[in-house]
């Protein structure tokens, strides 16, 4: 409880002085940046990083040296990671774990993203070319790890939780809104507000991040036309982003769509109760129907009068 109390008088204290927590001098001068020099020369061009590298992306000056910016960013620290566990049938079933920590924060991104590809790419042969699937979009994930990352509270001992499930992804970020902005802001892509403007300002120039608060909008867009859409819960305390699988259902037309639909609700119908409920007729539901047949996304069974249609599993 005193701990608690302290770390909200801390926090007010920061904000009077204008102060975040990225900004304040690191515990630790001695570091290393081998990760961050990869990224900058990649993503940047750079052909030599030394000091003046530092004092221009802010992560050092001669008064202070070395801030908490740039220790998140060093090849090694002490500030909470990132916990992935990918769950079986229950959440008492581990069917893999990686703890990402005390590395760079750019190293942690890399972690989540292949665990990512790990459970949710797969490569299929279409026709003459082997294509990546994605069972979740990859932009979608990789935006919702960023910004957990940036506006996370660092002070809180605890990870940023990325929960895998067959159907979603969930990640977990420590720490509620930062102060003056609402949930409307929030979900609206008004969140302009960086919690921490130097480590935030970093990810921006690596692209890893857009700097104007856009997250959320962004991984709205990569579910563009999906049926089941992403959800933001928003609490005092931390923020959820839920990131659905991608059905087949939400890769086909809207025809196909109206078809399936009623398929989901009542598992298993016969064509003119198909062609009522997708408002529909005869003709169209037929061709419809015979498209997704086809393409092994509706199965036909019986003959006749007795003929029905149901999702293929």
């Amino acid at each position: 409880m005193r701990e608690t109390r302290d770390l909200e008088f801390r926090r007010r204290l920061m904000e009077e002085l204008d102060l975040s927590f990225d900004m304040l001098p690191s515990k630790v001068q001695d570091l290393t940046f081998g990760r961050l020099e990869q990224a900058l020369t990649e993503k940047m061009g750079l052909s030599q990083v030394d000091l003046n590298t530092w004092k221009t992306l802010e992560l050092y000056t001669d008064r202070d040296g070395f801030n908490n910016a740039a220790a998140l960013l060093s090849d090694c620290n002490d500030f909470p990671g990132i916990d992935l566990v990918r769950f079986g049938r229950t959440i008492n079933q581990f069917l893999d774990r990686r703890i990402s920590e005390k590395c760079s924060v750019l190293k942690q991104m890399d972690d989540a993203i292949d665990m990512f590809r790990t459970h949710y790419q797969y490569e299929e042969i279409r026709g003459m070319t082997r294509e990546v699937v994605e069972r979740i979009p990859l932009d979608a994930f990789r935006e919702a790890v960023a910004n957990a990352l940036a506006h996370r509270v660092w002070d809180i001992a605890a990870a940023i939780k990325v929960s895998m499930y067959d159907d979603r992804i969930e990640i977990t970020s420590p720490g509620g809104l930062p102060t003056g902005v609402t949930e409307e802001d929030y979900l609206r892509g008004r969140l302009s507000l960086l919690r921490n403007p130097i480590f935030g300002n970093v990810l921006f120039r690596l692209h890893y991040i857009e700097r104007f608060g856009t997250g959320v909008m962004r991984i709205e867009r990569a579910y563009a036309g999906a049926v089941v859409k992403p959800e933001f819960q928003i609490g005092g305390n931390s923020i959820t982003v839920v990131l659905p699988v991608i059905r087949t259902l939400d890769t086909l037309t809207r025809e196909e769509q109206q078809v399936c639909e009623p398929l989901m609700e009542y598992r298993e119908l016969q064509r003119s109760e198909i062609e009522r409920r997708a408002g529909m007729s005869k003709d169209k539901a037929i061709r419809v129907l015979n498209s997704l047949a086809d393409r092994n996304i509706v199965e036909k069974t019986g003959s006749g009068r007795s003929t029905r249609y149901k999702l293929k599993d």
